[in-house]
């Protein structure tokens, strides 16, 4: 029996699918097709036998490198072929080649050190305007509740990252608040400023008016939990798991979700996309003098004519 089919007939007992089977066979074609090419310059392009029979024929398994497979990986990148296809591939190849070593065929796995690349996170889906409001207009009936709108409205106001919002301090957290921005660490250490719209400023002086009665006596986090500590990242969740509850949201609830919502609703008024990217802290398109007083009154101006709740204070 020859090793291909033999292989398919393994995949087969250990209840991979026939789609999974068809894939792999497809995936390991696209490869020797790739390696033949590449390296043994064989003119491929007129190959007329189906995947089998081409696979069948190619006996150079035990020459195949980690650099090889490597290569492979890079060219189809190049091609465009979308991550989670290429991990797929390299899911073929990892699987046949532990074939291979159990058949005695080859000793090592080129591709069983391979990582696939990146797979994009997908953005979460845009909360529209009427949500948003629906989800920050609930009433407010406990000490929690007022220090959970303050959160919610910093997420949402400046489109701040839940690590950004809980490690927010007293000081220098909130020193520029008074003109209607808030001052936050974001990642890589990197300190920048983001816009405070009013009904944000109202809900964090609202919180503030009440912290120091639930704040431990040296505690300097702006947002803390019952037991006078730092509010954490899973609190945040629950909290707003709770009023996407009470609000009757038909829909999943996260901070991010706040951040992008915030993003979504300026760029979608406004068109300025570098607007926006300057207020969510982009670490790939900082500059050293990506703060300077032009730049900030630029997104200052932006975000108070495109941000659904960004009226300034008066």
């Amino acid at each position: 029996m020859d090793l291909i089919k033999q292989f398919f007939i393994t995949l087969k007992v250990q209840g991979k699918s026939i789609h999974t089977r068809e894939n792999y066979q497809r995936d390991l074609f696209i490869f020797v097709s790739f390696y033949r090419g590449e390296f043994l310059a064989e003119e491929i392009e007129q190959q007329l036998t189906v995947p089998k029979e081409f696979l069948n024929n190619f006996s150079n398994w035990q020459d195949i490198s980690t650099e090889v497979v490597q290569l492979f990986v890079a060219h189809r990148m190049q091609q465009g072929i979308a991550a989670r296809t290429i991990a797929r591939q390299l899911s073929a190849l990892r699987s046949f080649y532990q074939f291979l070593i159990e058949q005695k065929v080859v000793k090592n796995n080129p591709a069983k050190s391979i990582k696939a690349p990146r797979q994009p996170k997908p953005l979460p889906k845009s909360l529209d305007v009427d949500l948003t409001n629906k989800l920050l207009t609930a009433p407010l009936k406990s000490w929690q509740d007022v220090r959970d709108q303050a959160v919610f409205e910093c997420l949402y106001s400046g489109g701040l990252r839940v690590a950004e919002l809980v490690g927010l301090d007293l000081s220098p957290g909130l020193d520029d608040t008074s003109e209607g921005w808030l001052r936050v660490i974001g990642k890589g250490k990197k300190e920048r400023l983001t816009p405070l719209g009013k009904p944000a400023f109202l809900a964090l002086n609202n919180w503030l008016k009440i912290r120091e009665e639930y704040a431990k006596e040296a505690e300097n986090a702006v947002f803390v939990n019952r037991f006078g500590g730092r509010l954490g990242i899973r609190s945040v969740q629950k909290s707003l798991d709770k009023r996407t509850q009470q609000t009757g949201l038909p829909t999943k609830m996260s901070p991010h979700r706040l951040r992008h919502a915030c993003a979504t609703h300026v760029l979608e008024s406004s068109g300025d996309l570098r607007a926006v990217q300057e207020m969510l802290g982009h670490a790939d398109l900082a500059t050293t003098q990506i703060y300077t007083k032009l730049d900030l009154q630029h997104l200052a101006n932006v975000y108070d004519k495109t941000h659904p709740r960004a009226k300034k204070k008066k």
